[in-house]
């Protein structure tokens, strides 16, 4: 693979300081069973890199000592993780709200018949990678067959209860959809294509989810690495930065976010998890989980690179899709409330 990071490292990119910490994304490991070339993590079958129990005990030591709210789990496929059901329950005890990653196929692989009845169970809030509601598209992107198998496992999950209207938001039994642009191009406009998904999965094959999220492809791991083999790396780090809106600022993951990796190492996001940027000054050592016992992250500086513009352009992209719809979200609140 071609490295990035030093292609990535001199920037403009404005300063940011991290506010109260709210959400705690985890990587229990690098192993999938896909093997996806807009994957940011480069996961796959071969990959080895898996949390250990004693780290995972340690996060839901963390989730009380510092009110977190949000747990939100990565991979990899996160289910592959021999700790990823006790993290779950324990997080779910202590009544934190649970995002589990899953790329939808997980749900048929040997072992893990019974995955969506336990999530279903514990009420945790699927994010699930179907970047098109096109078959072909779908298997170009991701491999033979997973476009038959993300659907199989979307109707599993609405015999649950995932995604129905009806359903009682106090159960979680929400399930959104994630899209990557195919190329190295911005996302539509989040609303509208959500409409389309959910028009085209619900005529064809009778499927329903609460939210569309429209996610930028980063130029990093694979995706980057591509870009660099076909010479189109400076073109769409200038598309990135020309689509530059300040107002997405606002609501970046990493204000609020810590990404955790599978040894218990910190960084402002899973980007900079994925290029070993750790949350601390450049030179300085990495920050550990443990250390969140004893120190609140509120007002550090946060590591930016060039690759941040990819948060930034357009309608913004985070883990929780697009920005620009949560701008306008807090700027009503106050209007709202008075």
């Amino acid at each position: 693979m071609h490295p990035r990071l030093p292609l990535l490292a001199a920037t403009d990119f404005p300063p940011l300081r991290r506010g109260r910490l709210h959400t705690l994304q985890v990587n229990l490991g690098y192993k999938c069973n896909q093997s996806c070339l807009h994957c940011h993590v480069a996961a796959s079958p071969q990959r080895t890199e898996m949390m250990d129990g004693e780290t995972a005990a340690l996060v839901l030591q963390v989730l009380r000592a510092r009110g977190i709210t949000t747990l939100d789990l990565t991979g990899g496929a996160p289910e592959l993780n021999p700790h990823f059901r006790e993290l779950v329950r324990g997080a779910r005890a202590l009544g934190v709200r649970v995002i589990d990653r899953c790329n939808l196929t997980i749900l048929s692989e040997p072992g893990q018949e019974d995955l969506a009845d336990f999530l279903a169970a514990e009420g945790v809030e699927i994010t699930a990678s179907l970047p098109c509601y096109s078959p072909a598209n779908v298997d170009r992107q991701r491999g033979d067959g997973v476009f038959e198998r993300s659907i199989a496992g979307l109707r599993r999950l609405n015999a649950l209860g995932y995604g129905d209207p009806a359903q009682d938001p106090q159960k979680g039994l929400v399930l959104n959809l994630v899209y990557n642009p195919q190329g190295p191009s911005l996302p539509p406009p989040q609303a509208a294509l959500e409409a389309d998904y959910k028009r085209e999965l619900m005529q064809h094959f009778g499927i329903r989810f609460d939210h569309l999220l429209a996610l930028t492809n980063m130029p990093i791991q694979r995706f980057g690495s591509t870009l660099v083999s076909k010479g189109g790396f400076a073109t769409y780090m200038r598309l990135l930065r020309d689509s530059f809106r300040a107002d997405n600022l606002e609501t970046v993951m990493c204000r609020g976010l810590l990404s955790v990796d599978w040894q218990g190492r910190l960084y402002d996001c899973d980007f900079n998890q994925m290029l070993g940027l750790p949350a601390a000054p450049e030179g300085a050592a990495a920050p550990q989980l443990r250390d969140l016992l004893r120190h609140d992250p509120a007002g550090a500086a946060i590591r930016v690179a060039d690759h941040c513009y990819g948060c930034t352009a357009g309608q913004g992209s985070s883990c929780g899709g697009a920005l620009e719809d949560q701008v306008a979200t807090m700027r009503e609140q106050p209007a709202r409330a008075a």
